[in-house]
């Protein structure tokens, strides 16, 4: 047996009620406090809230003891020494002949009936695990509770927290990806085939709402159930949809938010024109060379220069690049290529610049004019794409939205998928990334509150 070394508690009511407000358990009070000989302390309660002797299901105040018995429901650590909680309670019987309960026992708030963890433990983990986005493990060691008490914790956390989207004005579509890509037969089982697992991530970027929801894939069947799946007054607030150059996007935004207005980042447009500088530089250089670019090649030596902007570049390094494509691409078809791409980014910043219509149609026309004139098959491709979503561009030029904040939340998205090395119930894994994309929500209801 082991042996207990007494801390000395002094009788007097005002030493126990500061034992008592020291440990913060509302509804408890503390009546004596020992140390075994492993450093744990032991901390002997008892019920001190009068509700507790109210019957669960008719509320009536029992004053019949049946019994007594004693619980251990683990609780918050203080320090480095665990604590152990000793909770003497009480079994009362019923005295209402009508109700159905013959018995029950002594519970509180900070400890339910049947709950072996207190509550405030219980929101620690919830909060561990959910915001600082630490694995289940993890958490549930440091507590001191297994693992299937951690993530129920956690989940009836979340589920407080976490409710139903509310009305955005601005909603943001993208795609991540949920895992690596791996090969399973198909349904006859008579052929391999790949499946890459991608997930649609919707985020409220006027709002403070953060991440809304995520469903799996990334095709318009994907985006419309979920639209389809929120209240129609959660549809009609929507007036713009900001999205990837996606085909699959759009048509679900068409078909399910007529009223809403489409806008592309900008980001991406850029991403394609630096495509476009690339493939043709591979192009030019293999027919060259009849090979691809290797260091003492120019057009290979410059090609990170060839991605940067042109305000990016000073004048040595710009002028370097320049004269060594000058000299040793007689097609010229590298700076074709990078003119279009500067273009492009010319006509792009005039949202940043405020430029008026008049403004954006000249800059519009150079871009065109330019790409027309090169005559070249990759720029040409370019210039379609930015032919076939111009309307979506111009409502960027216009507003100045951007899917920045969208790619934001799909780094939290990766960071919380890499820490629990994956999932694979989906259930989880989208109720892990939404609570840990909403910090900033609850962070900013609980400062108004306060």
């Amino acid at each position: 047996m082991l042996r207990h070394i007494r801390i000395s508690v002094r009788s007097t009511r005002g030493m126990v009620d500061a034992t008592s407000l020291l440990l913060g358990l509302e509804g408890l009070e503390v009546r004596g406090v020992s140390r075994q000989v492993d450093r744990v302390r032991v901390v002997d309660v008892v019920t001190a809230d009068p509700d507790a002797a109210r019957c669960p299901d008719c509320r009536m105040i029992s004053t019949s003891v049946k019994d007594h018995t004693v619980t251990r429901p683990r609780d918050i650590r203080y320090g480095d020494d665990p604590i152990m909680l000793r909770w003497n309670k009480t079994r009362y019987r019923c005295g209402n002949l009508e109700c159905a309960r013959a018995t029950f026992t002594e519970s509180i708030p900070q400890v339910p009936p049947r709950r072996r963890t207190t509550t405030r433990l219980r929101t620690q983990i919830g909060r561990d695990v959910g915001e600082a986005a630490r694995s289940v493990v993890e958490v549930a060691a440091g507590s001191g509770v297994s693992w299937p008490t951690a993530h129920a914790a956690f989940v009836e956390h979340a589920d407080q927290v976490l409710g139903a989207p509310q009305p955005v004005q601005v909603l943001g579509i993208d795609e991540t990806r949920r895992g690596k890509p791996r090969w399973v037969r198909d349904s006859d089982g008579r052929r391999w085939v790949r499946v890459d697992p991608w997930d649609t991530g919707f985020v409220d970027l006027g709002g403070d709402q953060g991440l809304l929801g995520q469903v799996e894939g990334r095709t318009s069947k994907a985006v419309t159930d979920w639209l389809s799946a929120q209240s129609q007054e959660f549809r009609d607030q929507i007036s713009h949809v900001v999205i990837d150059p996606s085909a699959a996007y759009a048509a679900a935004v068409t078909d399910t938010l007529p009223d809403a207005q489409v806008v592309v980042d900008h980001f991406h447009l850029v991403k394609l024109a630096n495509d476009t500088v690339t493939a043709v530089r591979r192009r030019v250089s293999f027919d060259a060379h009849g090979r691809r670019g290797r260091k003492q090649d120019p057009e290979w030596a410059n090609r990170r220069r060839l991605l940067s902007a042109r305000q990016r570049l000073s004048h040595r390094p710009f002028a370097k690049m320049w004269n060594a494509l000058i000299d040793n691409d007689p097609t010229g078809q590298i700076l074709t290529a990078y003119i279009a791409k500067e273009e492009l980014r010319q006509l792009l910043s005039a949202a940043r610049d405020g430029a008026d219509d008049a403004e954006i149609g000249y800059r519009l026309y150079r871009f065109y004019t330019w790409c027309a004139d090169a005559d070249i098959p990759e720029i040409t491709r370019l210039a379609t794409t930015i032919e076939t979503w111009w309307p979506a561009i111009l409502a960027f030029l216009r507003t100045g939205l951007t899917n920045a904040r969208t790619e934001g939340y799909n780094r939290l998205v990766k960071q919380v998928k890499r820490v629990a090395c994956g999932f694979r119930n989906t259930e989880n894994s989208r109720r892990r990334i939404r609570f840990h994309c909403t910090r900033a929500q609850r962070a900013s209801i609980q400062h108004f509150h306060c």
